[in-house]
């Protein structure tokens, strides 16, 4: 399994890592019996993400998705993060091999379980806003790889 430079860079040194005290969004997706969990903390003023922070107990991958997520939706509006999908992810590391795709899913949908929480800590019912977010895991494996 090859990872490329970018993967293996976010891994060794990830971008934006660490629990955010002040976050006003906090999502977690995974499970332990998948292995991968995401927790990322999102600080949203005027709809801008103007801070965002991880913490994934996971692969090297998980890591990396957790990373590079982060930095591209640093400083972006609420819908432009929400429209991050596990393909720009994948495209912005160069690539993950076929049974690491599901990290990047956590990923996408670690943004969307911050949002929500952001959302919901405003009283505001975020599925309409933010959608389903799976994070189920059947039989040792993520919904999102079946």
């Amino acid at each position: 399994m090859a990872y490329s430079e970018k993967v293996m860079d976010h891994f060794a040194n990830p971008r934006n890592v660490g629990e955010m005290k002040d976050a006003n969004g906090v999502g977690e997706v995974g499970n332990p019996k998948c292995g991968d969990i995401m927790r990322m903390y999102i600080k949203v003023e005027n709809n801008v993400i103007k801070d965002v922070s991880f913490m994934t107990f996971g692969c090297g991958a998980a890591i990396a998705t957790s990373s590079m997520a982060t930095e591209l939706i640093k400083g972006k509006t609420i819908d432009e993060a929400l429209k991050l999908t596990n393909k720009a992810v994948m495209e912005a590391l160069d690539g993950l091999p076929p049974v690491k795709v599901h990290c990047s899913v956590l990923a996408e949908q670690a943004i969307k379980a911050s949002v929500a929480d952001y959302y919901t800590r405003l009283g505001i019912d975020p599925t309409p806003i933010v959608g389903e977010i799976k994070e189920d895991c059947h039989d040792g494996e993520c919904a999102c790889s079946l």
